[in-house]
């Protein structure tokens, strides 16, 4: 199948060179300015969170937690209703990390 006849029929063709995330980076920015990173393993985890804790509390004023990868022993609460945008990311890793 041509691009063309991809989309006349609506289908989506993924490349043979396309790269799946290792990781999903979750930018919270706060009300007053602040903003936090958090990572999640794949984005339905990311979603199971999301849809789960914090939408059915978004006005609430009580401390939530938001898990935090890979640090034990560290965690980290925020209120719903001073959460007032997220920025999600996927994280490419490559045998060349840059920086």
């Amino acid at each position: 199948m041509t691009q063309a006849a991809d989309r006349a029929t609506g289908e989506q063709r993924r490349s043979k060179y396309a790269r799946t995330p290792t990781e999903y980076a979750v930018h919270l920015l706060i009300e007053g300015g602040h903003r936090e990173e958090v990572r999640f393993p794949t984005i339905q985890e990311f979603q199971k969170w999301y849809s789960g804790e914090l939408m059915p509390k978004s006005t609430s004023h009580d401390f939530i937690t938001v898990p935090i990868k890979n640090v034990q022993g560290e965690y980290m609460v925020l209120r719903p209703s001073k959460v007032i945008g997220i920025r999600v990311e996927p994280v490419f890793s490559s045998s060349v990390e840059r920086f």
